[in-house]
């Protein structure tokens, strides 16, 4: 990575992810993490404060980006939860099959190059009947806004580091293997081509309890 992407970037990023409406999604479906948890582009922290300390075990932290680590420390630093970091893309999950209970993943699947070999990992990992939550943000239903969206991507993705504002969540999380039980969408306050949310909860069938 290069200097703009350690240096300036995460802290684009972090103030555009930490926004009053995207605080209010984490808060929706971050409580909700129990037991040995994957929180999968881990950031400066941003989804800390909403976990439920009495429902977690452990959390590991799976961050690419030494810039957001270093965002991140103040946070680890003055929680009392077990966190673990891991400096790996997505795409890479160093855990055992098996061997977690809850996977998070909150406004990173539109930025992870292979989003579906992301998943597949997420899914490897996770035990009978575990489950995958996620907040995101991504392709809107309304034909207008999602031509803006598919006209700005490219230049967006340039600039965002690698964000992607027209994914269709829903399809990435489906074509990985996961049957998706609860399934909430809507736009948020903010702009529109980046503000369609999509969270909910997934499962693997063959491992639902």
């Amino acid at each position: 990575m290069g200097w703009y992407d350690e240096h300036i970037l995460p802290h684009m990023i972090n103030a555009a992810c930490s926004a009053r409406p995207n605080q209010k999604q984490r808060q929706k479906i971050v409580p909700h993490a129990e037991g040995e948890i994957l929180e999968i582009g881990f950031g400066s922290g941003l989804n800390l404060p909403f976990y439920d300390a009495s429902k977690v075990k452990k959390i590991w932290g799976l961050e690419p980006s030494a810039g957001m680590r270093r965002k991140a420390q103040p946070m680890l630093d003055s929680t009392d939860l077990e966190i673990e970091l891991i400096d790996l893309p997505g795409e890479q999950i160093p855990l055992e099959t098996n061997s977690i209970d809850t996977v998070l993943v909150t406004y990173t699947l539109c930025t992870i190059p292979d989003a579906v070999t992301a998943l597949e990992g997420m899914r490897r990992v996770l035990k009978p009947g575990g489950r995958l939550l996620f907040s995101e943000h991504g392709a809107a239903p309304d034909e207008k806004v999602a031509r803006w969206q598919n006209r700005l991507n490219p230049t967006w993705k340039r600039i965002a580091g690698g964000c992607n504002m027209n994914r269709d969540i829903p399809a990435l999380i489906k074509a990985a293997g996961f049957n998706i039980t609860t399934d909430e969408r809507m736009y948020i306050p903010g702009v529109k081509v980046l503000s369609y949310s999509y969270w909910g909860v997934a499962e693997d069938a063959q491992k639902a309890g």
